[in-house]
């Protein structure tokens, strides 16, 4: 699935002077996933950072909701996460030089978002296993730290709203707009860089203020 559009990133990847490789896995999947970080590995020699970004979600609620959409949720985005975490960390303790990882995660990790309980439950718990990480594998360099994105326009999003909704729910939030995937990716950056070395087992709250008490936003 999505074969096409990640040949676009990497021919982007490729184009911007950077090397890139197309490597399909179902990140539910433990085996998978190891097989993902060993390509990497047999192609670029190391893996020096790691970002888990998957996720899926089913929105109903709890007591309704069709068990196999409600634990392919937590399949995904909470098991996803641990498998590449896990994976990633084994090879960066193997190259013993450190590394820096970042799991994205969401203020569904701490807002219960009604109709989201297998996606909240997916990522608050996606934020503890990052913090243990982070003190378990400190003394070996390999820093972990959690962004949490605010409501981003992305491909996911029109799964369950429509453009119109979308081109108004800046009304929502203090920015008074959604945020795109550059500027999440930026952030992500950030907490990868080397110069923010003494940063693990942080999160980075990047949301526009929808944190906020928006509600209270003066009346225009």
């Amino acid at each position: 699935a999505h074969s096409q559009a990640a040949e676009e990133v990497v021919q982007a990847v490729r184009a911007a002077g950077a090397q890139a490789i197309q490597v399909q896995a179902d990140v539910s999947d433990q085996i998978a996933v190891e097989r993902l970080v060993a390509e990497a590995v047999a192609q670029f020699g190391a893996v020096d950072i790691a970002i888990s970004n998957a996720a899926y979600s089913e929105r109903e609620s709890f007591h309704e909701a069709k068990m196999d959409g409600f634990r392919r949720t937590v399949e995904v985005t909470m098991w996803g996460a641990y498998h590449l975490l896990r994976a990633a960390t084994q090879q960066m303790l193997r190259q013993a030089k450190g590394g820096a990882i970042v799991m994205v995660s969401s203020p569904h990790a701490y807002i219960p978002v009604p109709k989201s309980m297998a996606y909240n439950m997916a990522k608050a718990a996606v934020d503890m296993m990052a913090k243990t990480a982070a003190i378990e594998v400190a003394r070996a360099g390999i820093r972990v730290n959690i962004i949490h994105p605010g409501w981003i326009d992305t491909p996911g999003e029109r799964k369950y709203a429509t453009e119109e909704s979308l081109r108004s729910a800046g009304d929502f939030i203090p920015l008074g707009r959604l945020g795109t995937s550059e500027e999440i990716a930026e952030a992500i950056l950030v907490l990868c860089d080397p110069r923010h070395a003494y940063m693990t087992g942080t999160s980075l709250l990047v949301d526009g203020g929808i944190s906020l008490p928006w509600w209270s936003l003066p009346l225009e």
